[in-house]
């Protein structure tokens, strides 16, 4: 669909897997501060939804249906958002994946399809509004990172390779833009009752052997210090904040939502 240039006070927006969870709920808040949003997903019909609630908001929206582990998908999705409104000043690489497998069964299939989402279309996203932003002399990106970039994690270790792996792209992009005023930061969410979520944990309580799935989650709902999960709205603030709020010395940080649970 086509969108109308967005006004020149207004933030013109890039979020990836913005469909629904984390990705929707950051599309909506910044729609709610006025930006204009570009919605990508690989879901037609979500990316739709989403849309419609930004559109609600009076947010000028543009919808890119795709899959971004295609080559040169994500810097299509970065052209097409910024060939419509004249320029990029936020993008928000969301979209990410994630399964289980014990680390002695690991498989190539999980690894590739786990690694070009996160990590080789989060970096080509990246590179591709960074030359925008060059040319603007500002603009910021976010990346979702997690605190498994930490931990040991034998049956998630492709994802938690992954998220180390958007710390460093984020430290990179942050010292290769700052010359050009684009600042690049990352944030951390906690635990979080997504769908992807969701999914993880009961395969997590599979593998492991686990029957009772509640009981499963409530002891490692147990070990995050606040005591309870993060809601994708929480988490929406905290990128809106480093998308639109931070001081403009704020750079290659991480920011740590995660109630506790990453205290490093």
């Amino acid at each position: 669909m086509s969108a109308a240039p967005a006004p020149s006070s207004r933030k013109r927006a890039l979020v990836t897997g913005a469909g629904d969870g984390l990705g929707r709920a950051v599309a909506l808040q910044l729609a709610g501060r006025g930006s204009a949003v570009a919605i990508a997903d690989i879901n037609p019909a979500t990316a739709e939804a989403t849309a419609d609630a930004c559109r609600e908001k009076g947010a000028d929206t543009l919808t890119i249906v795709d899959d971004l582990t295609r080559d040169g998908a994500p810097e299509e999705a970065v052209g097409k958002a910024a060939e419509s409104w004249g320029g990029l000043d936020i993008l928000v690489n969301n979209a990410g994946c994630g399964g289980i497998e014990p680390f002695l069964h690991m498989t190539t299939a999980l690894w590739q399809r786990t690694l070009g989402l996160n990590v080789t279309a989060l970096a080509m996203a990246c590179a591709a509004a960074g030359r925008i932003m060059r040319g603007q002399r500002s603009g910021r990106i976010v990346n979702v990172t997690s605190p498994a970039s930490r931990m040991a994690l034998p049956d998630y270790a492709a994802y938690a390779a992954s998220k180390a792996a958007v710390d460093s792209i984020t430290r990179a992009a942050a010292v290769a833009l700052a010359p050009y005023g684009v600042l690049v930061n990352s944030i951390a969410p906690g635990m979080m009752d997504t769908a992807m979520q969701q999914v993880t944990e009961a395969e997590l309580a599979r593998v492991e052997g686990r029957d009772d799935l509640q009981a499963f989650l409530d002891e490692r709902t147990r070990r995050v210090p606040l005591g309870r999960r993060v809601e994708p709205a929480e988490v929406a603030a905290g990128i809106v904040w480093l998308a639109l709020d931070a001081p403009d010395y704020v750079t290659a940080e991480r920011l740590n939502l995660s109630g506790g649970l990453d205290r490093d």
